[in-house]
């Protein structure tokens, strides 16, 4: 029974639509950038050549997620796409953008609409979308709910949650997320 479990395991972790610590037997190819890139081409809808996922993260829905250039998954980071066939796209990441560790972004959030039914019965919200524009900045351990687009060049600050989309070149903080100021385009 041991080596029919271990079997099984090992078939699930390279089967299955995520990456993370619980995937042990694919987790590992994290730690290289040739593995890494080999596997997170294989898993996303999109990973361009200049991303990076590090040990440690966390994806589930990886082939409806999509990571532009130069951008770092970074150590603890959760990102959580869908998981059913409601979008082609649940996560967009574009190019450049800076995402600190920690970082938890969501597309879909439990019912809780019925004070008679217990939470754990009465299933999710339909999924919504998140989007990162390019050059935007998500602080460390930030969280991002879903159906929120972060505007370009905008700053979310350490720690924030937000709960609305926030637009182009301005620092949000806070939770729920505020925007604090805008971000000028000096000349």
């Amino acid at each position: 029974m041991l080596l029919v479990d271990i079997y099984r395991k090992i078939k699930f972790c390279i089967g299955a639509d995520r990456i993370g610590p619980d995937i042990p037997f694919t987790h590992w190819m994290l730690h290289y950038q040739n593995r890494m890139l080999k596997l997170c081409r294989k898993k996303f809808r999109k990973f361009s050549d200049t991303a990076q996922f590090r040990a440690g993260a966390y994806a589930v829905g990886c082939s409806k997620i999509e990571i532009g250039k130069r951008v770092i998954i970074r150590p603890n980071t959760m990102l959580f796409g869908d998981t059913v066939i409601e979008m082609d796209c649940s996560i967009r990441i574009e190019d450049d953008v800076m995402i600190g560790a920690g970082v938890h972004i969501y597309v879909n959030n439990h019912k809780f609409d019925d004070p008679v039914v217990s939470l754990i019965d009465q299933g999710y919200y339909p999924d919504e979308a998140v989007t990162l524009k390019k050059g935007c900045w998500i602080g460390a351990n930030a969280i991002i709910l879903p159906g929120v687009t972060i505007g370009e060049n905008s700053v979310i600050g350490a720690g924030s949650i937000v709960t609305k989309s926030i637009p182009d070149r301005v620092v949000a903080v806070g939770s729920p997320a505020k925007i604090i100021r805008n971000i000028k385009n000096e000349v």
